[in-house]
This record gives C-alpha cells, sequence and structure tokens, in this order.
C-alpha cells in the first residue's frame, strides 16, 4: 500500500512538473508569436517586479511571476529608466534584450528657458539633423499661420514637457504636440490671443514674459520682474535687461560685456525701446501667469542680491546702487 501511495504521489509530482514546465514554456514562448508594438515607462527607481508587472499590464508578458522566476535564473537585466517600445507577447529573451540596451523611444524634455535652436540641437542629438532641419522649418512655417500675429518665430510658442519621439512620427507632428502644450498653459494663465493688458497685445505679453523667465529665473522673483517691466513700458524708459542681449549674440547667461551692450541688434533693450521683436525663450506657466496677473508697485530696478537666488527690487536709481553695492559685499 506505502508503494503504491508513493507511486501516486511521485507520479501526481511528475504530472505537475510537466504542466509547470509546460506552463512556463507557454511564457517564455507565448503562443501565436509578438503582436503590436507598445510603450512601456521605466521610472527611475522601479524594481524588477514594477517593470514585470507594467509589462504585464501593457500586454507584452502573459505572467509577471514567470518573467520575474526566469528573472533570478538568468539575472535580472540592469534598465536604464526611459521609454521603451516592446511586441506584445514576446519572448523572455527579446524583454532582456531590449530592457538590457538603452531606452528605444527617443524623449526631448523641453524645459522653460530654452531656445528653439537649443530644442531642436536636443532633436538633431536623436533623430539626426535632417528631422531637426525640418522641424525648424515646420515651426517657420506655423509661425506664419499663428493666431498670435508672430513676427516670423515661433520661439516662445513651444510648450513646457517631456515628448516622445514614436517611430514614424514627423517633425510637424513632434511640433503640433509643443504647440497643443503651450496652448494648454496659455489657456490655464487665462491668455487667449485676443488678451490685452496695459496696452500690450497677446503677442507682446509672451515676449514680455519670456524676459520674466530668463531675467527672474526663480518663481519667487518673476512676479515683481514682470511689474518693473510694465512699469518702465509706461514710461518710456528703455527695459535693459541683459538677457534680450545675450539672446542675440546666442548666448545664455555670463556676463554682459560694455562691448555687448553697443551691438546694433533689435534684441539690445539698451540701445531699443520697447519690447524684442520675439520671445526669447520657452516661457514656464508661472512667468506667463505672472506677467498677467503682477503685482501692484512702483519697482523700476531689480539686482540678485544673495546667492539663494533672491533679487531686491527699487523705486529710484539710488536705492538700486545702494542694493549693488550690498550684492558685490554679499560676493553676488
Amino acid at each position: 500500500m506505502r508503494t503504491r501511495a508513493l507511486a501516486r504521489a511521485l507520479g501526481a509530482l511528475g504530472a505537475l512538473a510537466v504542466v509547470l514546465v509546460a506552463w512556463f514554456a507557454l511564457q517564455y514562448y507565448p503562443i501565436g508569436g509578438s503582436g503590436r508594438e507598445v510603450l512601456v515607462t521605466v521610472h527611475p527607481g522601479d524594481s524588477m517586479a514594477t517593470i514585470a508587472g507594467e509589462l504585464h499590464s501593457a500586454g507584452v508578458l502573459s505572467s509577471a511571476l514567470a518573467f520575474r522566476l526566469d528573472s533570478l535564473v538568468e539575472g535580472a537585466p540592469l534598465v536604464t529608466p526611459g521609454v521603451y517600445e516592446l511586441r506584445q507577447g514576446a519572448t523572455f529573451s527579446s524583454i532582456r534584450s531590449i530592457l538590457s540596451d538603452l531606452p528605444n523611444v527617443p524623449q526631448v524634455d523641453v524645459t522653460a528657458g530654452l531656445t528653439l535652436k537649443e530644442i531642436a540641437a536636443s532633436i538633431a542629438d536623436d533623430e539626426g539633423d535632417n528631422f531637426a532641419t525640418a522641424f525648424l522649418a515646420d515651426a517657420t512655417q506655423a509661425a506664419r499661420v499663428s493666431s498670435y500675429h508672430l513676427n516670423g518665430s515661433l520661439e516662445g510658442l513651444i510648450g513646457v514637457g517631456s515628448y516622445l519621439i514614436t517611430p514614424g512620427e514627423t517633425p510637424a507632428q513632434l511640433l503640433a504636440a509643443m504647440q497643443t502644450s503651450f496652448a494648454d498653459a496659455a489657456a490655464d494663465a487665462t491668455l487667449t490671443p485676443a488678451s490685452r493688458l496695459d496696452g500690450l497685445n497677446a503677442y507682446q505679453l509672451v515676449i514680455a514674459a519670456s524676459i520674466v523667465e530668463k531675467e527672474g529665473y526663480y518663481p519667487q522673483n518673476m512676479p515683481k520682474v514682470a511689474r518693473v517691466i510694465l512699469n518702465r513700458l509706461a514710461k518710456g524708459m528703455p527695459l535693459q535687461m541683459d538677457s534680450t542681449v545675450l539672446y542675440a549674440l546666442g548666448l545664455d547667461g555670463g556676463k554682459v560685456t560694455p562691448a555687448m551692450l553697443r551691438t546694433r541688434s533689435p534684441y539690445n533693450t539698451y540701445l531699443n525701446l520697447g519690447l524684442p521683436p520675439t520671445p526669447i525663450c520657452v516661457v514656464s506657466a508661472t512667468a506667463l501667469s505672472d506677467m498677467l496677473h503682477p503685482p501692484v508697485g512702483s519697482w523700476l530696478y531689480f539686482v540678485l542680491v544673495d546667492k539663494q537666488g533672491d533679487m531686491a527690487f527699487s523705486d529710484t536709481y539710488a536705492e538700486q546702487l545702494a542694493e549693488e553695492a550690498r550684492a558685490a559685499k554679499a560676493g553676488v
């Protein structure tokens, strides 16, 4: 009796082993082969369990558990955060091969303060010069039909965000996504092509907001910088903003020299009254909102006064000189 019971137990275990092996084989080599391509995002700090769960949710894996067990045997791939394109129903070996490499879906990160040329340079790194050149050409074409009545440039009308360049996506489609992002940010800030404030039209408000972005830099400074711009324009004073001079020279930050200030350019707000002809960078939602809803104040000057990024705002030039002396003493 014991011999028969043992035989039955061994037989059951053998059958179970066959079933488990068959089940695992079906997970490793899914019936029907691979399916459509899907995108899976791996975030910094994601564990293999989390990644396997995402792959399962996207239909890449039939069983997250089977993949994790396989990873215990074969070794888990070192996965770089990013976006991966994989096929549903892929084999474990193909999944492992893709995840072991760098993310295969390029991503363009557009942050506030960047220019169109800087964005194009980032695109060129991933997609090549031809794609980037076409992107800039499409931007020029889009500027001609913009409801903001631009001066030949789409600068400043690109939205902040991370944009995936999916297989087959065209430069025009990428640009359209960036324009949609700006439109959403503008709507949140209550900006429309018909907006007006203190004699400035909607496009001029975007130009001013781009200066707020570069000059204020930190959110705590931006509201008062916006007010300084409006106050100077109302008094017929030159804006005297270093960022506009640097933009014309293709520079981003750094010390502005006396020679630079003498450079003849429509962007030189030391030599020319009013705003420059176009925005000078991508504008954050904060800078745009602050430009549209500036605080009340009579400030005409500002200067960085500490290494934490704080600015002092003054009504008179004498006060500005005193703040500049304080900043110099603080080593700013």
